[in-house]
């Protein structure tokens, strides 16, 4: 076979024809993840724009603001496992299906406590407000369909998520369709949250779908007490992890909702939109490329690491490619979306869209706190980083508003991913491999 197409590849991409990830398994398995998510950043964003111009700014603030308080409960649902179970599948097929049974049961479990929980506090929050009370139980409850979601980590393990991603299409176009009729019909904001949650059941149903048309079934899974208990030891950071992350990722709409009002969330709410659109490029790419790179390290250590440096220089420059016209174009692109009631979102968008670029190289990174099992060094980079942001938006919301917010993220983004690998002699080699990705050497 001639392989001299190989070498117009980035070098991450690039691997041993004869291994188990082959180019062409990689490259397959991207293209449909990409292609997947192209198809929904187009369709979320016309969509997404419709609804906040129907909405307005006030009423899709408050939409927002419900979907942010929800998604900081949401790793008590996922418990951190789904680079676990990959990674344990990758390792041991042959306990496929006690893998995908122990963790089943364990995210059912950890999704029905999120629903509970985040419906506790909102109304411990909220006593006297019904509608976001509702807002928040409704799209609260698709946690419990999510632990369906390791069928996807199955999918990913065997770098053949196009059928995961076939049936999560299919929800979620139509659940689009659902979504404009609604905007026809003048529906109220609630039945909004209702098919945000009824999306997440087809979701399960399609996937289950998907497991079974490939000659697989549930009643083969198995749970085990044992490796439930390693699982668990092993995802606590992870669990501490994601709530940090999710609390530098979503703390700003819920503390603009306290501080200034759910009108503010929703001019914030619609430049977010627009800047994190592009997140689920390092997701697809790395997804892809980590099953390899995992394999790769216990055969070709300086291989492994020239394959990770490859990975942060492409992943980089792609969000600085995204990030200057973006900056330039804020104004433009938010009155040509969303229209004059959204044009305070201008400035928030041409601050809020460099963090892409430490968004980008985090995820690539925490493919290397994977296979080198530093799970404790992930938590207290995003425990730092959730902690700056924190203080950082006490200190410029009042002030700055929507603009405050973005500079803070901004900041806590930079300092979660690379500010805190200084500190750490674990994380001198990766450091470097940034740096050298950041100021565009090699």
């Amino acid at each position: 076979m001639n392989q001299s197409w190989v070498q117009l590849l980035p070098p991450f991409l690039r691997t041993k024809l004869e291994g188990r990830y082959t180019v062409q398994k990689i490259l397959g398995n991207t293209g449909w993840l990409l292609v997947d998510r192209i198809l929904r950043m187009g369709l979320a964003l016309i969509v997404g724009v419709w609804v906040a111009r129907y909405l307005g700014p006030e009423q899709f603030g408050l939409f927002n603001y419900a979907i942010a308080f929800s998604a900081l409960f949401s790793p008590i649902a996922t418990l951190g496992l789904e680079g676990l179970v990959v990674r344990d599948i990758v390792q041991s097929p042959a306990d496929k299906d006690e893998i995908l049974g122990t963790t089943f049961l364990i995210r059912l479990v950890g999704g029905i406590s999120a629903w509970l929980l985040s419906l506790g506090v909102i109304y411990w929050m909220r006593p006297n407000d019904a509608m976001i009370q509702w807002l928040v139980g409704i799209t609260a409850a698709g946690f419990i369909f999510q632990s369906f979601d390791i069928i996807d980590s199955w999918f990913q393990s065997q770098l053949q998520s196009k059928y995961s991603i076939l049936a999560k299409s299919a929800a979620f176009i139509f659940t689009v369709g659902v979504r404009v009729t609604l905007i026809h019909v003048r529906a109220p904001l609630i039945a909004f949250a209702w098919v945000a949650c009824f999306e997440g059941i087809l979701i399960a149903i399609g996937l289950i779908a998907a497991y079974c048309s490939r000659g697989f079934s549930l009643t083969s899974w198995r749970g085990n007490i044992t490796r439930a208990r390693t699982l668990l030891k092993n995802c606590w950071a992870l669990i501490l992890s994601g709530l940090a992350i999710m609390t530098y990722m979503k703390i700003d709409q819920v503390m603009l909702n306290e501080m200034m009002g759910s009108e503010a969330v929703g001019v914030y709410s619609a430049a977010v939109k627009l800047s994190e659109i592009w997140y689920f490029v390092p997701m697809a790419l790395t997804s892809s490329a980590f099953p390899a790179i995992v394999e790769l390290r216990s055969k070709d250590i300086d291989l492994y690491y020239q394959r990770l440096q490859s990975l942060f220089n492409f992943l980089v420059r792609l969000a600085y490619a995204i990030a200057l016209p973006v900056t330039f174009l804020a104004g433009w692109l938010i009155m040509l979306l969303f229209g004059s009631d959204y044009a305070a979102s201008a400035p928030i968008l041409a601050i809020h869209i460099w963090a892409g670029v430490f968004v980008f190289l985090g995820v690539a990174q925490e493919s290397w706190s994977f296979a080198e099992g530093f799970l404790k060094l992930s938590l207290q980079r995003t425990l730092i980083g959730a902690v700056i942001n924190v203080l950082l938006n006490f200190i410029l919301i009042p002030i700055y508003a929507g603009v405050g917010a973005a500079i803070a993220t901004v900041i806590a983004y930079g300092c979660a991913v690379v500010v805190t690998n200084f500190v750490d002699p674990r994380a001198k080699r990766i450091l470097a491999l940034q740096l050298k990705a950041l100021f565009l050497v090699g």
